[in-house]
């Protein structure tokens, strides 16, 4: 009984309902911003809030964190410049319907099913828990190193041509993400001795700049041709495209849930893995992916609202951050007196069932905000170039300088912008290049700590990926998919396909 009450808190007190609302409202446009981060936002509110009761303050940050992984969906669709990392995926199937025309529909679609894949990952987390994190806990440091080399396998999905060119851009930037000083030793790598680079080199600046910038300049080439109208007749998708597109979402939502459970990981990498199975599964789609494919917005939207409700799992039953946002929230509730972990669940389990009650309630309000102001939204899309490219410009600029408040990040996300423009024009993807930079730290990280924990023995190492079973199902999975990206398992397969329907027909 006092887990239902708890659970409805927030639906029958109208300042609370108030906060929720207001902060997924705020959320949605600041994950729409580039460079203006949800984990920003909430870090920024813990000041603000310390002082307020324990759940209104919550209330607040939930609000924000679903609101804001929704919303980089909107700038990543209407201008390519994904608003937030977990968007990235959705730009490449999003942006090329916008220029279609349909800009409406792919926001509609987007925001349907974050809703259904963030429900998914509530009801998870309400009903699975200590399940979930029970299995989260047996990844060891080299499942992680695994999962790191599974994802980059997936620059497959990213490189819509050339495979070898799409390999050169992940390798690329996971030398852009191992620049600065390691985090173990505390040595300089790729830095030249300068001090610009020991830091670091600013994901956000790399992303914005290869998205963002580069598009300013590809636009340079359009500049006299017309923009094109959009058509808004139906927002909401019907609901026969919601049933067609359920299994997928569901599969999705699923990745979505696991991954954002293992600390460290979160919605981009789920988003983005969701998107290589949806490559996979989907036999015949109607429009091929990269070009405006529906699938291809429906697996990563579906995945990185999922992943919401899973990194809030490892949270609440172990005290681990699912990722950087829920390591803030863990921050505010100590600063509120509740240990989060465990105990919290033992000795206060009203405190659980009311985040779940504040994530399904923001997870309505994303809805409504979502599929409202969709029309006003897509008159950006509509403006002339020379409007444009400017505002393109300036939101890239505002974005890189907003992350650290550095004028260096300005300057390499520029950088950044002119080098991905180029890379464009010479047909390489961009894709793999955030996806290196991305996994880089995952992989170096647990890889190190993988190796040591087996004192540097290589045969140790392997031993432990054989026997253990989590392990070894981790290893055949890179191994299968490396195989069914080569040219010989393609040529094959299509050798196999062809004789079989050969077949079927005498």
């Amino acid at each position: 009984m006092d887990a239902i009450l708890a659970f409805l808190t927030v639906f029958t007190q109208p300042e609370l309902l108030l906060l929720v609302g207001l902060g997924t409202f705020a959320g949605v446009y600041i994950g729409a911003i580039p460079g203006l981060s949800v984990t920003m936002a909430v870090s920024i509110l813990i000041s603000f809030t310390f002082s307020w009761d324990v759940y209104p303050a919550i209330s607040l940050m939930i609000g924000i964190y679903m609101g804001g992984v929704y919303g980089g969906s909107r700038t990543a669709i209407l201008l390519n410049i994904p608003g937030a990392p977990s968007a990235i995926a959705t730009a490449l199937d999003g942006y090329p319907m916008a220029q279609r025309g349909e800009a409406g529909t792919a926001i509609g679609v987007t925001t349907v099913m974050s809703f259904i894949g963030g429900f998914i990952g509530i009801a998870v987390l309400a009903v699975a828990a200590p399940f979930v994190s029970e299995f989260a806990l047996k990844f060891q440091p080299r499942d992680y190193m695994l999962l790191a080399v599974l994802g980059i396998l997936l620059v497959g999905s990213l490189s819509s041509g050339s495979l070898v060119k799409g390999i050169f851009a992940g390798a690329l930037g996971i030398a852009i993400g191992a620049v600065g000083r390691d985090p173990l030793t505390f040595t300089e790598r790729f830095t030249f001795d300068l001090q610009i680079m020991q830091g670091g080199i600013s994901f956000i600046a790399v992303m914005i700049g290869m998205f963002g910038v580069s598009e300013a300049l590809m636009q340079l080439h359009h500049v006299e041709k017309d923009a094109v109208r959009q058509k808004i007749t139906r927002i909401v998708p019907s609901l026969a495209t919601v049933r067609k597109h359920l299994p997928l979402s569901l599969q999705t939502s699923t990745i979505g849930v696991i991954i954002g459970a293992l600390p460290g990981t979160g919605g981009d990498i789920a988003a983005l893995m969701a998107y290589d199975h949806a490559k996979r599964v989907t036999k015949k789609p109607e429009v091929p992916f990269g070009k405006g494919a529906m699938e291809g917005l429906v697996a990563p939207e579906t995945a990185n609202n999922a992943a919401v409700g899973g990194a809030f799992i490892p949270m609440m039953t172990l005290g681990i951050p699912g990722d950087a946002v829920t390591a803030i929230m863990i921050g505010a509730l100590f600063i509120h007196g509740l240990n989060p972990g465990p105990m919290l669940m033992i000795d206060k389990p009203d405190m659980f069932w009311f985040i779940v009650g504040a994530l399904v309630m923001a997870n309505f309000f994303m809805l409504f905000f979502g599929l409202t102001g969709i029309k006003l939204f897509t008159k950006i899309v509509e403006m002339p170039r020379s409007v444009l490219i400017p505002l393109i410009m300036l939101l890239s600029i505002v974005g890189a300088y907003a992350v650290n408040n550095s004028i260096s990040d300005v300057y390499w996300m520029l950088g950044f912008g002119f080098f991905g423009y180029f890379m464009r024009h010479y047909g390489y993807p961009l894709g793999p290049v955030i996806l290196g930079v991305i996994l880089s730290r995952l992989l170096d990280d647990n890889w190190r700590r993988a190796i040591i924990s087996e004192r540097e023995d290589l045969g140790r190492f392997f031993y432990g990926i054989v026997t253990s079973p989590l392990s070894l199902v981790l290893f055949i999975a890179v191994i299968l998919i490396f195989v069914s990206q080569t040219p010989l398992w393609r040529r094959g397969k299509e050798k196999l396909f062809g004789t079989q329907v050969e077949e079927a027909r005498q």
